[in-house]
């Protein structure tokens, strides 16, 4: 069963930074692209970040050049590295794969709620 749980979270102030840790258990995690999501109140949920097993990156136009996202397979853990935060960041970030039918079957942690003030 795998396990998924995110922290780091907290309230900052706009240009701020934050970094996220997302601890996965239950899964052979080196070889499973991973990705950062994250939730605002009446908003879809939508993807910030994604890294692959090899290490390649990807991110959304909204975040790239603030948000780095990184992983240490020997610590079944991913980084999201936030900087230069904005009030419109605001929202509950979660884990999960990257690959959408696979993250269908994965049960999503709490998440760790990023709140950034103006």
């Amino acid at each position: 069963q795998v396990q998924l749980v995110e922290s780091g979270g907290g309230l900052v102030q706009a240009g701020g930074s934050l970094r996220l840790s997302c601890l996965a258990s239950g899964i052979t995690f080196s070889i499973v692209a991973i990705a950062w999501y994250r939730q605002a109140p009446g908003k879809q949920r939508e993807l910030v970040a994604r890294i692959s097993s090899g290490g390649s990156t990807n991110y959304p136009d909204s975040v790239k050049g603030r948000f780095t996202i990184s992983r240490d397979n020997a610590k079944n853990t991913v980084y999201l590295q936030m900087n230069n935060l904005k009030p419109e960041d605001t929202a509950v970030y979660h884990c999960n794969a990257a690959d959408a039918a696979l993250a269908a079957g994965w049960a999503w942690g709490q998440g760790t709620q990023v709140t950034v003030s103006s």
